[in-house]
This record gives C-alpha cells, structure tokens and sequence, in this order.
C-alpha cells in the first residue's frame, strides 16, 4: 500500500511539472513579455467603436497597453475654445478598462495637430504669451482632471527638440518660449500628482536629437520638475536606425533616471524619398512606383528581412528590460497603418506585427518563443 501511494505521488508530481511547464510557455505577445515590458499598441475610433471586430480581437489577445491613435490630440478634444467633445476619447478609455489594459494619453501638448484657434486672437493675430500660456494650461488641466485616475500615463509634450538638437520653432516656442515644457509638466502634474509624465519624440537615435532631449530632460530633473519617463518613438525602416543606435539612445537617456520606452513602433520596408529618414508628420511627397515597389505583396526576401529586423530589437528591447517600461507597435495591423499614406499617400506597406488579413506575421511567434527561451 504504502509503495502504491508513493508511485501515486510521483505520478501526481510529474503531472504538476508538467503542467507547470506548459503554463510556462506562453503563447501570446502580452504573456510572454510580463516579465520585461509592458507591450502596447495604438487604437483608432472605429476600432473602438467596434467597427473592426478582427482588430479588437487581436488586442485582447496580445496586448496589454492601449494608447489612442488620433482622438486625445488637442485638435479633437477642443476643437473650439472652451468646447471639448469626448465622445471618442471616453469610449477609449472605457474599452482600455473593461479589457483591465494600461491606458496611455497621448499627446496634451504638441505643435501638430492642435486647433487653429490656439495661436490667434479673436482678430486672427498672434496670441500673446499670457494668453497661450492660459489656454495651455486650461487645456492640460481639464484633460487630466477628466481622466485622473484612469490614465496610467500622459505624453505630456510631443516632439519639440529637432534633428540637430535645438527647439523646434513652434508656437509654442515662439510665444512662450522653451518653458513651455516645463509649463506644461507642472500643469499636468499639479491635477494628478500619481499620474506619470512622459516626453515622447522621434529620431531619437540621431546623437544631436538625443544629446538634445536629454539636455532638456537634465534641466527639467535639475529644476524639480517630474518626468517619469522618455518614449523613444519607433517608427524605424530597414536601414535606420540600427539596433546598436537605439540601445545607446535608451541607455543614455536612461542614465538621467528616468524609465525609457519604445513607442510608435512600425518599420517600414519602403524606400524612402529623401536623403535624410524623419517621421515629421508635415512631410508629403508624390507617388510613382519606385517608392511603391511592393503592391500586391512582400518578395520572399523582403518578408523575411523584416522579421528579422523586428526580432532583432525586441532582442535588444528584452536585453534592456531593466530600463524599458512599455513597447508600442503604432496600430494593430498592416491595414491600419499611417505609414500607408506617409510620407507618401496611397503606397502599400507592411510595417506591423498582423498583416492585412489579421494574421500574426512570423516575428509574432519568433519574439514569443525568444521571450520563453529567455526565462528558462
């Protein structure tokens, strides 16, 4: 009796071994990531408003972190002074919550996107400094407060440092000059103090822009301001920035103390039309088919270059889990992509980790499997 209960234990122990084991091996992008980062994606309205059913799915299924694509922008949310329309933004915060997601609001302040009125008087001159500096902080704080306790994290500002490092010349800058940021931190913050605070821009593995941020960031840490974090964006081609130029932007920017995060990940395999890669939202140039080689399809060579290309960051993401706190892909499938119609309307890319019939493409299972071999 007792040698039989004994073998009943062994068996009952393999059995628990073995499906821990199969517990252990995860088999979607959001369970085989927990243990490094946050993996995130960017909704629209109508996916939202369930007109994209296949989408959703998807981002139940594999994504843990939601940020709105278009509708918490500053033109959307207030498209007149002192009306706010929150139709949109409040059906996506409400979806982000009844799938339990990390909500990120994005932007509260940038030079794009924000409505007409902003800058001018009512007899259509420049506003003046006191006047913008109100409507800011008016803005800010109405949002915050809405959302206070429900948003993870703001991006607070959006893109003003350039290439070469110096301040984009913005309204904003031009009106209020550079403390615009430190305006707005500090409006955000005074509303929500828990909430975190974010600067978020692109082509920051460029060693001016980076240099540049990260002077900006020293001074704001330097006058007491909260930062938590600086989101990286990633909207990458084939040819820049390499992974070995994104690590080091992280772990420099990561230095000043604040968390770092890949944000607006999408690599497009499309040649692009200038000398020099930018994801400057103004840029427009026309089509022809030399910038649109790939209409009906991916060549073999070029699918398989890409998914390389994403393994290979997530690689260098998972190998920097100490720093990263969220990675986001801008957009759930290759439908839905900006890079579509930008900087050129009307081509065919293929820059996400779904493709146009919502399937996973093969860096989906690679990077799981990756993630899996690294926590055994």
């Amino acid at each position: 009796m007792k040698t039989l209960r004994k073998l009943a234990t062994i068996a009952f122990a393999i059995i628990l071994m073995g499906s821990c084991t199969a517990q252990e091996e995860a088999t979607t992008l959001k369970d085989a990531l927990k243990d490094y980062f946050y993996i995130g994606t960017a909704l629209n309205v109508p996916q939202v408003a369930g007109q994209d059913p296949q989408a959703i799915e998807i981002v139940k299924t594999h994504f843990n972190s939601v940020v709105a694509e278009n509708c918490m922008k500053m033109m959307y949310l207030q498209p007149e002074e002192g009306v706010f329309f929150w139709d949109e933004a409040d059906a996506f915060i409400e979806f982000a919550e009844a799938n339990d997601m990390q909500i990120i609001g994005h932007t509260l302040v940038w030079h794009s996107q924000a409505p007409r009125w902003m800058f001018v008087d009512e007899n259509g001159d420049e506003v003046s400094r006191e006047r913008l500096i109100e409507r800011m902080k008016t803005h800010v704080q109405t949002v915050v407060e809405r959302y206070k306790g429900r948003v993870h994290g703001w991006d607070v500002v959006n893109e003003t440092i350039l290439d070469d490092g110096s301040w984009r010349q913005s309204p904003w800058v031009r009106i209020i000059g550079p403390e615009f940021v430190q305006m707005a931190f500090e409006f955000a913050h005074e509303i929500d103090p828990d909430v975190e605070l974010y600067y978020n821009d692109y082509s920051v593995s460029r060693p001016e822009k980076r240099d540049g941020i990260y002077n900006m960031v020293k001074d704001l840490i330097d006058n007491g301001v909260k930062i938590d974090a600086v989101g990286l964006q990633g909207h990458l081609s084939m040819d820049f920035p390499t992974v070995e130029m994104k690590e080091e932007a992280l772990q420099k920017l990561a230095s000043l103390g604040v968390k770092v995060m890949v944000t607006e990940l999408d690599i497009t395999v499309l040649p692009w039309p200038s000398r020099r890669h930018s994801a400057e939202v103004s840029l427009n140039y026309e089509i022809s088919d030399e910038y649109n080689p790939y209409p009906n399809g991916l060549t073999e060579e070029a699918y398989t270059a890409l998914m390389d290309k994403y393994v290979d960051f997530f690689e260098m993401f998972m190998r920097n889990k100490d720093i990263i706190s969220r990675v986001t892909v801008w957009g759930v499938d290759d439908n839905q992509s900006w890079r579509n119609n930008w900087p050129i309307r009307g081509r065919t890319d293929y820059p996400l980790l779904f493709d146009r019939d919502y399937q996973p493409k093969s860096a989906v299972t690679r990077i799981i499997e990756l993630a899996n071999a690294k926590k055994q």
